[in-house]
């Protein structure tokens, strides 16, 4: 007999969204996040395109859905190491590492107030530090603290003392789940394509180019700068930035295929940047701008602030003045048919994704060239949703996610043989 369960594997926008479908018509799920908070990529942005409204509104209602759902077990800080099996009958075995904080934690903030330790602040980037201790960030579910241990000081345990409600075990150990479900959907979402591979944008180089996710981080206002739009090198407000489309993305050495997204992020960002300085002057390199369908008027929106310049081009270079961290970027501008040179204040990168899948048993799912799921849930048990099975933006990860709920449930009754 066909077990009924449904592993659900990341807990972002997707996942969330898979679990809440399938657990909502009956079925049990199991949520397996690596994360200490629920939320993925959408918890780290600042808004939604084309209406720039924030995503914690929607994050949250999926949250109370979840909380109230008995049908859904979710784990955190959690990997899957281990299936086996088939349709209907997989074994998984799920490792959940040590948060180090128990579930009496109230996120009172004292831990913190006495932490001698830094580390730095993968919810943003890198670009700040947080303590060893810390809250992943404002709104994160659930909201209690973890701790670091591989930056904690050798023997200091300030944290425990400090803590009134006991809700401190620095002796936590790594936990090993075994469950039994029917059918397995990757939700895993994606990563920022890793932009040091390419050599000639001087990224980790030169301080003033950074990468879109970053400056989506840099224009929260509970993010590293409060909100305010900067230079890494000197913390000043950039005058001029350029934006380089395609950073690594429908290019053979890096990722062949489109994302979908980075064209509508950079549209996005140019907004955040003319809010935060009107006189900014904006130069976007381009090889085609994607904006199809209801986000044209977007495109056009944009395009038509006489601060926003469009040059068709891909950039072949990036070279810094070390004396005052500007950047100067050589293309070919296709309109004007000549190479063209253009020095600014800092440079956006619009890295593309790259999936963030792992542990696919070769044996039991189908994964492309680019590394995306492609299996049919409905027929092999095994599949994906969102950014695990293609790149997509926000509303069409939901709806993604929405169909693949469908098919682990065709999957566990026994449909789409």
């Amino acid at each position: 007999m066909a077990n009924k369960s449904i592993l659900v594997i990341g807990g972002g926008i997707s996942g969330l969204t898979t679990a809440l479908e399938a657990a909502e018509v009956g079925y049990e799920v199991y949520l397996v996040e690596k994360n200490p908070y629920l939320g993925g990529r959408v918890a780290q942005m600042h808004h939604y395109f084309p209406k720039l409204c924030p995503p914690n509104c929607g994050l949250e209602i999926n949250f109370k859905r979840l909380r109230g759902n008995p049908r859904i077990k979710f784990f955190t800080c959690a990997e899957v190491e281990q299936i086996s099996g088939q349709k209907g009958d997989f074994d998984v075995t799920v490792k959940v590492n040590p948060r180090y904080v128990k579930p009496e934690c109230t996120a009172c903030g004292e831990c913190v107030a006495v932490c001698p330790a830094e580390r730095a602040n993968t919810f943003n980037y890198g670009l700040d530090n947080t303590k060893a201790v810390y809250l992943p960030h404002p709104f994160a579910f659930p909201l209690k603290y973890v701790i670091d241990r591989d930056a904690c000081a050798d023997g200091c345990r300030k944290c425990v003392e400090a803590c009134k409600y006991n809700a401190i075990d620095l002796d936590m150990e790594v936990e090993t789940v075994h469950l039994k479900v029917g059918a397995i959907v990757y939700a895993t979402g994606w990563q920022p394509y890793d932009a040091t591979k390419i050599s000639y944008y001087g990224f980790g180089r030169h301080k003033n180019v950074i990468t879109n996710v970053m400056l989506e981080r840099l224009a929260v206002p509970n993010g590293p700068t409060g909100g305010r739009i900067v230079r890494p090198s000197d913390g000043k407000e950039p005058e001029t930035i350029a934006f380089v489309q395609c950073a690594g993305s429908r290019d053979e050495n890096h990722q062949p295929y489109c994302s979908q997204v980075c064209c509508l992020a950079s549209l996005k960002h140019i907004t955040y940047i003319r809010e935060n300085n009107p006189n900014a002057k904006i130069y976007v390199f381009y090889i085609d701008i994607r904006a199809l369908g209801k986000y044209e008027d977007f495109y056009t929106k944009v395009a038509n602030d006489e601060n926003v310049i469009f040059i068709k081009g891909k950039v072949g270079e990036i070279t810094e003045d070390p004396a005052t961290g500007d950047l100067t970027l050589e293309t070919e501008d296709q309109g004007a048919g000549q190479v063209v040179q253009q020095t600014v204040n800092l440079v956006v990168l619009a890295t593309g994704m790259a999936p963030s899948v792992t542990a696919v048993p070769a044996e039991l799912a189908v994964v492309d060239a680019g590394g995306f799921v492609i299996s049919d849930i409905a027929q092999t048990g095994i599949g994906g949703a969102g950014c695990a099975h293609k790149p997509m933006e926000v509303s069409a990860s939901v709806r993604d996610a929405t169909a693949a709920a469908l098919k682990a449930v065709q999957a566990v009754v026994g449909g789409g043989k």
